[in-house]
C-alpha cells in the first residue's frame, strides 16, 4: 500500500504541505525510526507532531510509507502504520507532514472502490475530488440535530414492520456468523436503488476476506445499486492502521453529502474486526489492556464514530447521515464486551439467531431480541394501522409454541393463537436480494393480521403472498399513494386493500382452504 504513483491525489496534497512547510509556514521535523512491529513504528526526534498527524516515512530505492501518530510521548511517538510497513526497518527517516489524515469527498466516489485514503482499488483513475476532509471530525452538538420522523425503508418485512429504521438512526445489526448479517444491510442498500429513494450508500468493508468483499460488489451491480454506492475497503490482509481508519474515512464522507442536503446510509462491516485491529495496535504501543484484553478506551472509539450519524437541522444542511453497524457474536453472547458497548451506543438493534437460521426462517430475525428505540416515530403510520398489535402477539405465539411442545392439551382459543403464528412466521420470511415495496408489504401484513390465512396450509403461505403482490396493479392507485406517503388507512382504504386480497386468494384456490391445522 504505497504512495507511488505521482498521479495520486494525497501525494499532491502531502508534497504541497512540505512546500509550505519549506516556506517557513510549518517548522521542519524529522526524526528515526527507532523500532518496527507489526503495524506500527516507534519514532525518535518529532517533538512537535499531533496526534492523528501524518507521518511520512521515505523509503529505500523510492516511494513513501505512512502512518498516523497515535501515541505521543515526551521521548518517542508511535505511529500506526498505514501500509508500507514491511519496508520500514529500524534507523530510517520520519518526517511530519503538518495535516491529519484526511480523504477525498464528492460525487465522483459514486461507484468506486477505494481503500481508507482514497486510493482507487478498482483499476481506475484515482476518483475526482471535490475536496479532502479530515476523517476524525466533533459529531454535532444537540441543537445540530433534528428529531428522526422519516423512515428508512429496507424491504424486509420484518425490519419494516417490527424493527423499523428511522434516517439518521444508527441500528445496530448483530449475531453469530453465518446467520446473514451482512444479507440483511445490503438489501437495505439495494432497496434505495429500486425505490428510488434518494439515499445514497457507503458500505465500508473492515478485515473481510477479498472473496465475501467481491462477492457484496457484484450483487450490488447486479442490482444497479453500485453507481449509487461507495465501496471502502480494508481487508483482513491491509495493514491494521487502515482498517481502524477505514469507518472514520467512510463516515467523512458522508458526512460531506448530509451538511448538503443528501440522505446517507452506512454500513460498517463490521466493528468487531474494527474493535480488534485496534486491540492489536493498542498492545503493540504498550497500552494497558481493560477487560478481554481490549484498551478502556474503546467504548470512546466507536461512541465518537456513531455519535456522528445524525439529522442535520435544516440551516446546517438537513441531510441525514444512518448508521447501521454490524458485529458479530460468539455462541449468542449478547453480554460479551463489545456488543455490550455497541448496545449502549446505538438506538436499537437487529438481533439474528443462529436457531432460526438453521430451521430456515430467513431472514433469520429474533423479534423478540430485537428493538427500535428511534424508528418507530419514523414509521409510515400504514405499518403502525396493520402490524401494531403484530409484534406483541408475535412475541405470546413464541411462548406458546415453546409451552405446547410438552405436548400440553390446548383449548381453542391457544389453538387458533399457534396457527396464526406459523402462519405470521412464514410471511416473514423474505428470499435474499428481493426487498419488497411498501405497499406489497401493507397488502401481505394485513391478509395475515385480518385473518385471511388463517385456513391456508402453512406449506402454501407462500403462494399466497405471490398471489395477493401479482394482484395489487388492481388496488387503486390513490389508495396505494396514500400508503406510500406515509398517511394512516381509514377504514375504506383497508377496505380496498383487503378486497384485493381476498380476491387475489379466490382466484388462486386458497381461501377456505385447509382446516387451520399445521
Amino acid at each position: 500500500m504505497l504512495l507511488e504513483d505521482a498521479s495520486d491525489p494525497l501525494f499532491h496534497a502531502v508534497d504541497r504541505a512540505i512546500d509550505r512547510r519549506r516556506r517557513g509556514l510549518h517548522p521542519e521535523e524529522t526524526g528515526r525510526v527507532v523500532f518496527v512491529g507489526e503495524g506500527i513504528a516507534e519514532v525518535d526526534g518529532l517533538p512537535g507532531v499531533g496526534a492523528d498527524e501524518l507521518v511520512r516515512f521515505p523509503l529505500p530505492g523510492g516511494g513513501d510509507a505512512w502512518g498516523l501518530a497515535a501515541e505521543l510521548d515526551e521521548r518517542r511517538v508511535g505511529v500506526m502504520v498505514l501500509g508500507g510497513g514491511e519496508r520500514l526497518a529500524a534507523g530510517g527517516e520520519a518526517r511530519r507532514t503538518g495535516r491529519v489524515i484526511d480523504v477525498p469527498v464528492g460525487d465522483g466516489l459514486l461507484g468506486r472502490v477505494v481503500d481508507a485514503l482514497g486510493r482507487p482499488l478498482d483499476n481506475r483513475p484515482p476518483p475526482r475530488a471535490a475536496e479532502r476532509r479530515g476523517i476524525e471530525r466533533d459529531a454535532p452538538g444537540a441543537l445540530d440535530r433534528r428529531p428522526v420522523e422519516i423512515p428508512l425503508e429496507t424491504g424486509l418485512k420484518a425490519v419494516d414492520a417490527l424493527v423499523p429504521i428511522g434516517r439518521g438512526q444508527r441500528e445496530l445489526i448483530l449475531g453469530d456468523r453465518q446467520t446473514g448479517k451482512t444479507a440483511i444491510a445490503v438489501d437495505a442498500m439495494i432497496n434505495q436503488t429500486r425505490r428510488d429513494t434518494g439515499v445514497l450508500c457507503i458500505y465500508c468493508a473492515i478485515g473481510q476476506r477479498s472473496d465475501a468483499v467481491a462477492k457484496v460488489i457484484a450483487q450490488l451491480r447486479d442490482a444497479g445499486a453500485l453507481e449509487r454506492t461507495v465501496v471502502m475497503v480494508a481487508g483482513g490482509e491491509d495493514a491494521p492502521g487502515l482498517q481502524y481508519a477505514a469507518p472514520y474515512a467512510a463516515t467523512a464522507i458522508g458526512e460531506w453529502w448530509m451538511a448538503r442536503g443528501r440522505d446517507v446510509l452506512v454500513v460498517y462491516d463490521d466493528l468487531t474486526r474494527h474493535a480488534r485491529a485496534y486491540r492489536e495496535l493498542s498492545l503493540l504501543l504498550r497500552r494497558p489492556p481493560g477487560r478481554e484484553a481490549y484498551p478502556g478506551d474503546i467504548f470512546y472509539i466507536h461512541s465518537r464514530l456513531l455519535e456522528r450519524a445524525t439529522r442535520l437541522a435544516e440551516d446546517l444542511g438537513g441531510g441525514s447521515l444512518t448508521a447501521l453497524p454490524i458485529i458479530e457474536t460468539q455462541a449468542q453472547n449478547l453480554s460479551a464486551y463489545i456488543p455490550t458497548n455497541l448496545i449502549s451506543i446505538t438506538d436499537g438493534q437487529v438481533y439474528l439467531s443462529p436457531d432460526l437460521f438453521r430451521k430456515g426462517l430467513m431472514p433469520a430475525i429474533d423479534i423478540g431480541r430485537s428493538v427500535s428505540r428511534v424508528g418507530g416515530k419514523a414509521q409510515l403510520s400504514a405499518y403502525r394501522t396493520v402490524a401494531g398489535q403484530l409484534r406483541l402477539s408475535y412475541s405470546q405465539f413464541e411462548e406458546l409454541e415453546a409451552f405446547a411442545r410438552f405436548g400440553t392439551r390446548l383449548d381453542e382459543d391457544t389453538r387458533r393463537t399457534l396457527e396464526r403464528g406459523r402462519r405470521v412466521r412464514e410471511i416473514l420470511k423474505q428470499p435474499q436480494w428481493e426487498p419488497q415495496p411498501v405497499v406489497d408489504q401493507i397488502a401481505v401484513l394485513l391478509a395475515v393480521s385480518e385473518g385471511m390465512l388463517d385456513t391456508v396450509p402453512v406449506e402454501r403461505i407462500a403462494d399466497a403472498e405471490a398471489a395477493i403482490r401479482g394482484r395489487l396493479d388492481r388496488l387503486d392507485r390513490e389508495v396505494a399513494r396514500r400508503i406510500r406517503d406515509g398517511r394512516k388507512l381509514d377504514d375504506d382504504d383497508r377496505k380496498a386493500v383487503a378486497e384485493i386480497a381476498r380476491a387475489a386468494l379466490d382466484e388462486a384456490d386458497l381461501a377456505g382452504t385447509g382446516d387451520g391445522e399445521d
